[in-house]
């Protein structure tokens, strides 16, 4: 029997990229899917046919998750026809890349609701269908929490925002027996990273990541896979970081700096 099977998950923005490799990673284990997505129809359609010819169970729910109404909307569906949930997987991401001075109020508030807010609401939704389920709750962040790139204010504040909601999550779902932890990628090799990072600055990341590549959507799915087994059980409110190492040799240089060398 595999670790996953009879297990449902959801999976935010899982038509493409990131969402999509988790979504096949978590089916190899036996996971019935339930893939969503806002904008790509075409997209989550294969990747459900993709998901089911893995001989696992795989529906599609076309919601945005940046509305709560929307998100209402897909758990209500959830709940009449499956009448339950064992992981959540906060993926949708969106935002806009402009430097901070021209952020305004819309670009602002998309980039919050979507990346933190939707957490918060799709896990109260799905933690009411996780009863007596021992479920599992992941959120996928990026270092841009910590760090400060180009052009990345809003969404850089936004995934801060989500690993603090992960932590007080984590502390109020424990008794719920649900765990809720994030993982925190560097720049992954995506068709959405050119909408956020410039094209010379994922060059030098890739050329200066220890490892000598970036991270892929796989990486990212294989950490996801191992929170959400039993495994990970003690890990509550934790933030995962996959990068190769970038962000301890960021820190190198500074060192070395201060050291006189």
């Amino acid at each position: 029997m595999k670790p996953l099977e009879g297990k449902l998950a959801l999976i935010t923005g899982s038509g493409r990229g990131i969402g999509k490799a988790i979504a096949l990673k978590l089916a190899s284990q036996g996971c019935d899917i339930i893939v969503n997505y806002f904008r790509r129809r075409e997209g989550a359609e294969q990747t459900c046919e993709e998901l089911r010819q893995m001989g696992v169970n795989a529906d599609l729910i076309k919601a945005n998750v940046g509305d709560p109404a929307k998100i209402d909307e897909m758990f209500d569906t959830i709940a009449e026809k499956y009448g339950h949930l064992d992981i959540f997987i906060s993926n949708a991401a969106s935002g806009v890349g402009r430097p901070i001075m021209e952020i305004d109020s819309k670009a602002w508030d998309w980039t919050l609701d979507i990346n933190a807010k939707a957490m918060l609401l799709c896990s109260q939704r799905a933690a009411g269908l996780m009863e007596g389920r021992k479920g599992k709750i992941v959120a996928i962040s990026s270092l841009g929490s910590k760090f400060v790139w180009p052009t990345y204010a809003a969404v850089g504040v936004s995934k801060a925002a989500l690993e603090a909601v992960t932590r007080y999550l984590a502390i109020e779902f424990a008794a719920k027996d649900i765990s809720v932890n994030a993982v925190s990628a560097s720049a992954v090799e995506t068709e959405a990273l050119k909408f956020y990072i410039k094209e010379g600055l994922v060059k030098e990341m890739s050329q200066t990541t220890p490892v000598g590549r970036m991270v892929t959507p796989e990486d990212v799915a294989n950490a996801v896979a191992f929170l959400v087994s039993e495994e990970a059980y003690m890990i509550r409110g934790q933030t995962v970081i996959i990068d190769g190492g970038t962000s301890i040799a960021l820190v190198a240089p500074l060192m070395e700096k201060s050291e006189g060398k």
